[in-house]
């Protein structure tokens, strides 16, 4: 685990030249000597949140059959999610597209197959959920013909709480590397006048998507074993110190 980082120390006196973060200046002049600070900090929580990607495709020996296929399945998968509690609102078209199958994705196919395989129907959808339910949704999806799923965006239902402790704790941190510098020089040091934060949510990588064959016995299979990922957020602060 990566710890915590100081990203920069800078002494300020009297002599010093203006400081600037994020395009803010403070002004150093004899009457204010000062000790200025970048540090990072953050913190890791356990998502509660899952946005599973859903999808198919299935394929007709010509348009209009292509898109009979796709409206059963379609049809299948919404249903079975009803029926597993998902309410309406938390089910998001994505894609839809029904198109001719290209001649190279025919070259392995036997001549009975590429009979019914001319046009291709695919499907897919957002499904937001609490993340403890993201296995068994997908797991419902997938049984009733969503054969083009698995990609699952994790993230927190309340953001900002790990946002502003990350801030707290890097600003923590800044005040603390300035009390040491302070020391050091046979100062003490004074109080906080100015601050400024940057606070980051870092990407959640997702998991891969999965094409799954089409279903045998799948009443008897049991749900991927898929635990929520953590969801890390960090906060760089710049503090200015008074020293005395």
């Amino acid at each position: 685990m990566t710890l915590p980082r100081i990203a920069a120390l800078t002494l300020c006196t009297a002599l010093a030249a203006p400081l600037s973060a994020q395009n803010q200046t403070v002004p150093i002049n004899k009457d204010n000597r000062t000790i200025a600070i970048t540090a990072t900090d953050r913190v890791i929580a356990t998502a509660d949140v899952a946005t599973l990607h859903l999808g198919y495709i299935v394929y007709g020996p010509d348009s209009p059959a292509a898109y009979a296929n796709g409206s059963r399945t379609s049809n299948a998968i919404a249903a079975a999610l009803k029926k597993a509690g998902v309410p309406d609102d938390a089910l998001e078209s994505e894609n839809q597209n029904v198109s001719p199958v290209q001649d190279y994705q025919l070259q392995k196919l036997t001549d009975a197959e590429k009979a019914q395989r001319k046009f291709q129907i695919n499907q897919s959808w957002i499904l937001r959920s609490n993340a403890k339910d993201a296995a068994r949704l997908l797991d419902v999806a997938v049984k009733a013909g969503a054969n083009q799923s698995g990609s699952i965006d994790w993230s927190l239902q309340d953001e900002n709480a790990p946002q502003a402790e990350a801030a707290a704790k890097a600003l923590q941190r800044a005040r603390t590397v300035a009390t040491q510098m302070a020391a050091g020089m046979g100062v003490k040091l004074g109080n906080l006048i100015y601050a400024s934060n940057e606070v980051q949510a870092e990407p959640v990588r997702p998991m891969l998507k999965m094409a799954m064959a089409a279903p045998m016995q799948m009443d008897k299979v049991e749900p991927l074993a898929i635990n929520p990922r953590r969801v890390e957020n960090s906060a760089t602060v710049y503090a200015v110190f008074s020293i005395e």
